[in-house]
């Protein structure tokens, strides 16, 4: 599903090949394989969900603004910014602004547009605003692992 939810925010768009065999579309969270990007749904799972949002943590590198089906191996644009707000699916909850947040998971499978609460540690995002309720999406700003104004934890330069 085609579903890139842009809210506001200063975007910084960078070009990186996708791997022919995958498929993305915008939105998707994005982690760098070598020299290729590929969706959370084809990250390795390690033995659990904590360990796998770690391990996928310092291999993000943003959201998906475009496109790539299989077979496809042109350049996607990718947002590694700091300061873009986007809405995402989360996991049926109440949220505190600044919550830590990771990848969701499907059956011992990473989901390519659903977060969830995690350790900070782990955390690819953080949530952008207090919601008084239960909800099930959220504003959030993203933490690339492969910027240097980044609060990802496992962000370096080298």
């Amino acid at each position: 599903m085609n579903k890139l939810r842009f809210r506001s925010g200063q975007v910084q768009l960078r070009k990186l090949r996708v791997d022919a065999n995958s498929q993305v579309t915008p939105g998707d969270l994005l982690w760098l394989d070598g020299n290729v990007a590929r969706p959370a749904s084809e990250f390795a799972w390690d033995t659990d969900l904590a360990t796998t949002q770690g391990s996928f943590a310092s291999e993000f590198v943003g959201i998906a603004h475009q496109a790539s089906g299989v077979g496809e191996t042109l350049p996607v644009s990718v947002d590694v910014g700091t300061q873009s707000v986007y809405e995402m699916d989360v996991s049926p909850a109440a949220y505190e602004f600044g919550q830590p947040l990771g990848p969701d998971e499907n059956l011992s499978t990473l989901m390519n547009k659903q977060l969830e609460t995690c350790l900070a540690t782990n955390a690819i995002a953080r949530s952008a605003e207090f919601t008084a309720g239960t909800v099930a999406t959220l504003r959030v700003t993203f933490a690339s692992a492969f910027s240097t104004s980044s609060s990802n934890s496992q962000a370096a330069v080298g």
